[in-house]
């Protein structure tokens, strides 16, 4: 990978990671507070959704960061890479659910249907990415085999 590319994704991951940081610490106390009015099981539940999908984006931003690592260190053709894979197939997975359930909890309340289906369509979406980086494994599989059957041959 080039420099340019490694140092770029850093940057945009680095960023990704102080906002959502900063979402956690300043945003959401307001918007729990914002939502004093609101019966407090909901007030729990959306909030708790919220910052656990944060969690997701922050466990995928660390994961990435470290197949960045491994890719500039040409090292990102083994093993050692599908654990990370994993994970942020796993948090990606979490995120789709995570928003499937916001929406769902928006049903009863004074939300349009509109948006609430639009929310219903970023959780299939979402999930949609985690079936994309399914994809992206198997093709790391394939090329870690035939990196491995390179190497015989020379």
């Amino acid at each position: 990978m080039r420099r340019a590319t490694i140092l770029t994704l850093r940057i945009a991951i680095a960023l990704s990671l102080v906002g959502s940081l900063a979402i956690q610490v300043l945003i959401l106390p307001t918007v729990w507070r914002d939502l004093s009015d609101a019966p407090t099981g909901w007030r729990v539940a959306s909030v708790t959704i919220v910052a656990l999908w944060l969690v997701c984006l922050q466990v995928v931003a660390i994961c990435i960061w470290r197949l960045v690592s491994m890719a500039a260190d040409d090292a990102v053709f083994s093993a050692r890479a599908f654990r990370f894979v994993n994970v942020v197939i796993g948090a990606i997975s979490a995120a789709a659910i995570l928003t499937a359930g916001f929406a769902t909890l928006l049903v009863p309340g004074q939300v349009a249907p509109g948006a609430v289906g639009i929310i219903y369509g970023a959780a299939l979406a979402t999930g949609g990415v985690a079936l994309v980086v399914v994809v992206m494994k198997s093709l790391l599989r394939k090329a870690i085999e035939m990196r491995s059957e390179l190497d015989e041959v020379v």
